[in-house]
């Protein structure tokens, strides 16, 4: 048995409950990103409802569809995990609790608005939440780094986008069809 079959054979299935109630604490208790930190914890750490290579492949599979990423994540685990009904239950914790509780914090922010340490606080949580993303960047590139091409590609993302200042869709796009082309050659399909 390799280890990728122990893996494997390691995971669990979740009940829809289960995956609505943790898309919900998720959805409830995240502000403001690192919300693909947070799933990966919950679906791939702890639970080891799906595999690292299957949280991989959905993150990049939902920054790649229209709409919002993590939106797209949940309905890719869901989806993978209990099907079409996994795919309602996934979405629907995920907004269900922030969409009553934003209504209620408009509500409350428009009272306290004024109050410094207010301000100080969600500039503390946004700070959070970058380094929840940078964690989860630096998995992905750990994870493309072990490869050449994946490395060649992310490099040249980062180079195209970042310093070139190049528009993200075409880079994407272009980049895209030629990692999908050399992993592709490279499989024994």
């Amino acid at each position: 048995m390799t280890p990728a079959d122990d893996t494997e054979s390691t995971l669990k299935s979740p009940t829809v409950f289960a995956l609505f109630t943790i898309c919900l604490w998720i959805g409830l208790f995240s502000f403001g990103g690192g919300l693909s930190a947070w799933i990966h914890r919950e679906f791939v750490t702890r639970r080891r409802w799906i595999t690292e290579d299957e949280f991989m492949n959905g993150l990049a599979l939902g920054q790649i569809l229209p709409g919002a990423n993590i939106t797209n994540l949940t309905v890719y685990i869901g989806q993978r995990l209990l099907g079409p009904r996994g795919a309602a239950a996934a979405l629907l914790g995920l907004l269900v609790g922030p969409f009553l509780a934003v209504i209620a914090l408009v509500s409350l922010y428009e009272t306290f608005a004024d109050l410094a340490w207010l301000h100080r606080g969600l500039s503390g949580a946004a700070a959070v939440a970058i380094g929840l993303m940078f964690a989860v960047a630096v998995k992905g590139a750990r994870r493309a780094a072990r490869a050449y091409v994946p490395s060649l590609v992310m490099a040249a993302t980062v180079i195209a986008v970042g310093f070139l200042k190049w528009p993200l869709l075409p880079v994407v796009a272009v980049l895209g069809v030629i990692s999908v082309a050399m992993a592709f050659l490279r499989s024994d399909v």
